[in-house]
């Protein structure tokens, strides 16, 4: 009887370990959050306004393709990541995608640096 319970007590502390692994892992491969900033609009209180996504590209940074803002369409938007978002504005993050990676969470390597 002692050698059941042995055995299940071993198995649910591997199982509980390969959760734990499991979650580590798929934190550092995970996108981190992301919001579509104008860059043209940056506030020294509030940080930079968000703008719907459809402003920016899907996957790549936008930088570079013209600075001026249409009736439609914020010409100067770019993601902007691992932001802290309050009444519409964004602060604190990076534009860089792979930065914003590096300094994610439980189990990622990566020097931890501050956004830009």
């Amino acid at each position: 009887m002692a050698e059941t319970r042995r055995r299940l007590r071993s198995s649910t502390v591997v199982l509980g370990g390969m959760g734990v692994l499991a979650a580590a892992l798929s934190a550092c491969g995970s996108d981190p959050d992301r919001r579509c900033v104008d860059r043209d609009s940056y506030d020294y209180i509030n940080g930079y306004k968000i703008v719907a996504d459809k402003n920016c590209s899907s996957g790549t940074s936008s930088s570079g393709k013209g600075r001026k803002k249409t009736k439609t369409r914020v010409a100067d938007a770019d993601w902007y990541y691992d932001a802290d978002v309050s009444g519409g504005y964004a602060e604190d993050g990076t534009f860089s995608r792979s930065e914003a990676v590096d300094r994610g969470g439980f189990g990622c390597s990566g020097s931890g640096s501050g956004g830009g």
